[in-house]
């Protein structure tokens, strides 16, 4: 029992020796996560600065583009795949369009086309041609960028460079490269997309200040910057898992050491509970004894979430699971219907400013939205259309993710649910509601979220990602119930984050404090050994 004791002492002194730095550097970078704006620009941002359409004469329809630039398209895509394959060649064939939307950059109609392959392209709806953004254009678009919106006015927008890559941005592979403008005089840039126009990335210098001391540390980023990218999500593996171990053998040495006195009981010397006299070891001692559970939650969600063995399925559809839930048909209406006239859009939409005209398509079955500068979504019913899909394509897009598998169930959900919900920094265009909720009867027990306006699929979680969601992000964010309401939320966060704060500069100090007593030892010992050892050869020598 006493060899167990001591293992569990080395075992906390040692390991948070080495991780002292690195838990106060996570507190520390949490807490301005909590009160960081995002940089990336959501859907409803970017729709607030967009220049309004006013479609005109002679556009052409999505089918015409489409058509038009195929050899473009071929062409690009195959360049680009011999460079990303080494020289190797790729099925070049021709992919469906996922996602195709009319909109209006540096002032030239484009369709912004998503294919099944998760390539983007920008093609002219004037004479159908494959466009790149030029920086010319993307200065023009940072001017209307600031102009519109809740922005105060361009003052003198500057090109810096053109990159491939950025660590501001996630998942924006497809959009590469990227334009980087900075505006005025008090730090403004944006990052543009050269292939459509699309403003990725908004930021102030404390933006990307709060981002540097945030999101940068906390996700260990800086191993992206060094070019140790691909070995992020291991170290954070085992810096979460030494964390977790930290944090527990800490939280049992502190109960073993607590000594309330209770039914008479021994306490230490002078009455105390606890036994350090020191400022430091006092301070680490109440607020690991205290804060110590919510620590491990979080030390332990954070391990979690590194998906250790590939425990957990992954977050999002697959392309091949999107490829079949939209079908393999091109709906007729989407592929003829042009562009309408500014009179009869603005009679359609009741005068409202719209900036976007957006295809969706299930199966043979095609919706066509307008939407507004504020986030409205208003449908438009050209021939061939509906201004919402019915219930039958979307249950018949559903039984197509797992094409083995059948609808267990199926309900319209008007509020979210524990898997289903808004973040703090995401609004209603993110997750809208109503949603209809569909359960499959395959092993995994899967449950799609489907927005029933447009078709798409908002979420597919199985029985493991559930499981995940309580196991991180319930322990991480503590986004469940009552909590995940402001200020309560807040309220509840600062508490222990504070204790959190506390408990790492105490590790720092005394995690330094035992590095030098034992380096203090071990040079002591050292002199002892030598010393007698010169005498001996003194004597010797006499």
């Amino acid at each position: 029992m006493k060899k167990l004791k001591r293992l569990l002492f080395q075992v906390h002194r040692w390991v948070g020796v080495v991780l002292a730095l690195f838990m106060l550097g996570w507190f520390f970078s949490g807490l301005v996560i909590m009160y960081s704006s995002t940089l990336t620009q959501t859907r409803d941002q970017q729709l607030a600065h967009a220049e309004t359409l006013s479609p005109e004469v002679g556009w052409l329809s999505l089918g015409e583009a489409w058509e038009r630039s195929a050899a473009q398209r071929k062409a690009v895509v195959k360049t680009e795949a011999k460079v990303a394959d080494g020289g190797k060649q790729r099925d070049d064939t021709d992919a469906g369009i996922v996602d195709a939307r009319l909109v209006r950059s540096a002032g030239e109609p484009l369709w912004l086309v998503e294919d099944s392959k998760a390539q983007r392209f920008a093609l002219s709806a004037m004479d159908g041609s494959l466009r790149k953004t030029s920086v010319d254009q993307a200065l023009k678009i940072a001017e209307h960028w600031f102009e519109t919106g809740d922005g105060d006015g361009l003052a003198n927008a500057r090109y810096l460079d053109t990159i491939d890559k950025t660590i501001m941005l996630r998942n924006q592979d497809a959009l590469s490269p990227f334009h980087h403008i900075a505006v005025g005089d008090d730090g403004g840039e944006l990052l543009i997309s050269t292939r459509t126009g699309e403003v990725l990335h908004a930021s102030t210098r404390w933006g990307r200040a709060f981002y540097w001391a945030g999101n940068w540390l906390h996700l260990l980023k800086p191993l992206d910057a060094i070019g140790l990218g691909h070995v992020r999500n291991d170290v954070q593996l085992w810096l979460g898992l030494s964390a977790t171990l930290a944090t527990l053998t800490g939280l049992i040495i502190g109960w073993l050491r607590w000594r309330p006195g209770f039914g008479g009981k021994a306490t230490y010397s002078e009455g105390r509970i606890q036994p350090y006299r020191e400022f430091w070891f006092k301070w680490h001692f109440w607020t690991g004894l205290l804060g110590g559970s919510v620590a491990l939650f979080w030390a332990l969600s954070g391990f979690i979430s590194t998906n250790p063995g590939k425990l957990f399925s992954q977050a999002n559809p697959t392309r091949q699971e999107i490829a079949r839930y939209l079908g393999n048909a091109w709906p007729e209406a989407m592929r003829v219907w042009q562009p309408v006239l500014p009179v009869t859009l603005a009679a359609a939409v009741d005068g409202a400013d719209v900036v976007e005209l957006d295809w969706k398509r299930l199966g043979d079955k095609s919706v066509l939205l307008a939407y507004t500068r504020d986030g409205q979504r208003l449908p438009q019913t050209p021939e061939g259309t509906q201004a919402r899909f019915d219930e039958a394509s979307l249950l018949a897009a559903a039984g197509r993710v797992a094409p083995e598998s059948r609808v267990a169930s199926r309900v319209v959900l008007n509020e979210y649910d524990s898997y289903y919900y808004p973040r703090h920094n995401q609004s209603g265009m993110e997750k809208p509601l109503p949603v209809l909720l569909v359960t499959l009867n395959d092993e995994a027990g899967t449950r799609l979220y489907i927005d029933p306006q447009d078709g798409k699929l908002l979420a597919k979680l199985d029985r493991s990602r559930r499981v995940y969601r309580w196991l991180f992000s319930a322990l991480h964010y503590w986004d469940f119930g009552w909590l995940n309401h402001r200020p309560l939320w807040d309220a509840w966060m600062l508490l222990w984050v504070s204790f959190g704060l506390v408990l790492g500069v105490s590790s720092v100090v005394i995690g330094w404090k035992r590095l030098k007593i034992t380096f203090a030892v071990r040079k002591s010992a050292t002199r002892k050994v030598r010393y007698p050892a010169k005498q001996i050869v003194e004597e010797t020598a006499g």
